[in-house]
């Protein structure tokens, strides 16, 4: 079986450094093969190439280099680049992960052209339409043939939109990620450091938004505690051009590497951030989140207490953090770690079904 799989960020390296690993074992290699396609969506070299690197995801059979530009010119580009190669490689099926253009894009691609779609983290919903990650979990979902959830939620998100067959809740492939590299990285031990939080401001609605990101940076200057913030150059850029004041407590670092990220995230006294992926890697890190959104798709963290959201408003940013709370439970609600293997034996057991 030949599995064509469409990265193009930080997340879905993450995630496709497990399958990708697995396919490459002694038991899987016979079974499957893989033709890796990144789209360059993550164009910077610390957000991309470091992760390869580090993560040991082999070397992308196919970079489209297509890394700026708007939505629709992005993942058009894409669309375009990424139906050729499918003319060419003519693969069994298409793999995608999460909700990005390059998930859009090649999810439109292969099915256009008829190729199954395999949907890794289906079924998740903000239910906040103007977010352009939803537009594209739900578009991918809806022409997906197979539907891979990391929840049971959602799995009943998708059953609520009638999607009922193909539908696997096989757990979060980025717990199988944590499980594996923190093992190799990460020390029970904290740094003999000062207390310190971890933040990350990405999302364009926070970025490009000049009075959200001021918000944002507004709090954190008045926050008692010292904020480690890897921050993208043109956040970095932004905030120099507009004179935005940054306070003594702020450390502001470039991109980090996934293994870093895992050593901050377990020695840091909380995390606050506007990424999805984050907001979960608290959680398997057992650290309190402050999310600067109004929606998650992670309901999870947020009704088990490990996870408020507060938007880009200065004031709720600084009383969350002042009243930071550490719930007593804790339960994994996102599998046992073994989400790759299940996905494998999924999409070989479906496809000598139709041999």
């Amino acid at each position: 079986m030949k599995i064509f799989t469409i990265v193009g960020a930080r997340p879905q390296f993450v995630k496709a450094a497990v399958l990708s690993r697995l396919i490459r074992t002694d038991y899987w290699k016979d079974k499957v093969s893989e033709i890796l396609v990144h789209t360059g969506q993550h164009y910077d070299k610390n957000m991309s190439d470091v992760f390869f690197n580090e993560m040991e995801i082999p070397k992308p059979d196919y970079n489209l280099n297509i890394g700026s530009g708007s939505h629709g010119k992005m993942t058009g580009e894409m669309l375009i680049e990424i139906e050729n190669l499918l003319l060419n490689e003519k693969p069994d099926l298409v793999l995608v992960y999460g909700d990005t253009n390059s998930t859009l894009a090649g999810a439109l691609a292969a099915s256009k052209l008829n190729i199954p779609i395999a949907h890794v983290e289906a079924g998740l919903r903000s239910f906040w339409k103007e977010m352009p990650e939803e537009q594209n979990r739900i578009l991918t979902d809806h022409i997906s043939s197979w539907l891979f959830c990391p929840t049971e939620p959602a799995v009943e998100n998708l059953q609520k939109e009638g999607i009922k067959t193909s539908v696997y809740n096989v757990g979060d492939i980025m717990l199988d990620a944590n499980n594996y590299y923190r093992s190799k990285v990460v020390s029970d031990e904290k740094n003999n450091e000062e207390e310190f939080i971890l933040a990350t401001v990405h999302r364009a609605e926070n970025t490009n938004n000049l009075d959200k990101l001021q918000n944002i940076i507004e709090a954190f200057n008045k926050i008692d505690t010292k904020i480690v913030l890897p921050l993208h150059p043109r956040t970095k850029k932004i905030i120099k051009s507009n004179d935005i004041k940054i306070s003594d407590n702020i450390d502001i670092i470039d991109p980090i590497g996934f293994y870093e990220m895992l050593d901050l995230e377990t020695n840091c006294k909380c995390i606050i951030t506007d990424s999805g992926g984050v907001q979960k890697e608290a959680y398997f890190s057992k650290k309190p989140c402050i999310t600067l959104r109004e929606k998650t798709e992670w309901v999870e963290t947020t009704e088990s207490g490990w996870n408020v959201l507060v938007g880009t408003d200065t004031h709720k940013i600084i009383n969350a953090y002042k009243n930071l709370n550490i719930p007593k439970a804790y339960e994994s609600f996102y599998g046992n770690g073994n989400t790759a293997d299940r996905i494998l034996q999924t999409l070989v057991s479906s496809n000598n079904d139709k041999q």
